[in-house]
């Protein structure tokens, strides 16, 4: 009963989201994008003829936003989840961390990436300490992922939560990179604890 409940409250807030309704109109996988193109709107790093790769993009809004907007040099989404396909996109089902995967965008790029982003999230669990806390991981994942393939003057703009790993989070951007602000758009649900991390300029 109470995850019926649970499942109704969340149909209803879908249905009074401008939000959603505003992605179905225009075509857009989901109403991520519209915190994507907000945070754009305040750091500018969206730029035409620059390499982007989007770690844990699936379905793939953020990408598809990208892909309608820029003209890329390259661009390349990774997701463990099936992504379907994108104009002008090369699409990776796999890990980001795994070796092979790694060697596989280091090949498509051959060389260094102007912009890392990432919206990704673990499926939730109901326990928010928990579900914080291995999103932490994973941001600090696609840091370190970021200090390796990032070009020293590009940009790396990820979701984390004020959690158990926000702390460490910040301390690893203020020691790699030259510039950091964490962000909430409004695009981003008041009820929500999600902000995003906008890194430039690797030290």
């Amino acid at each position: 009963m109470k995850k019926n409940k649970i499942s109704k409250n969340w149909i209803n807030k879908q249905r009074r989201d401008i939000y959603v309704r505003q992605s179905k109109v225009e075509g857009y996988r989901s109403r991520a994008v519209y915190k994507l193109k907000e945070i754009n709107e305040k750091f500018k790093f969206l730029k035409n003829n620059i390499s982007v790769i989007d770690l844990g993009a699936a379905p793939g809004s953020w990408s598809q936003y990208i892909s309608s907007n820029l003209k890329c040099n390259k661009h390349l989404a990774i997701d463990l989840k099936e992504i379907e396909e994108i104009k002008n996109v090369k699409i990776l089902k796999g890990d980001f961390t795994d070796t092979e995967q790694q060697n596989k965008i280091n090949n498509y790029f051959g060389g260094k990436i102007d912009l890392i982003i990432s919206d990704m999230a673990v499926n939730t669990t109901g326990n928010k300490n928990l579900d914080s806390m291995v999103t932490g991981e994973l941001v600090l994942d696609a840091l370190d992922f970021a200090t390796k393939m990032m070009k020293p003057n590009g940009y790396f703009v990820s979701k984390l939560f004020m959690g158990t790993s926000f702390n460490e989070i910040i301390a690893f951007s203020k020691k790699n990179f030259v510039k950091f602000n964490v962000y909430k758009p409004p695009a981003s649900r008041k009820d929500s604890k999600e902000s995003f991390l906008i890194c430039k300029n690797l030290r």
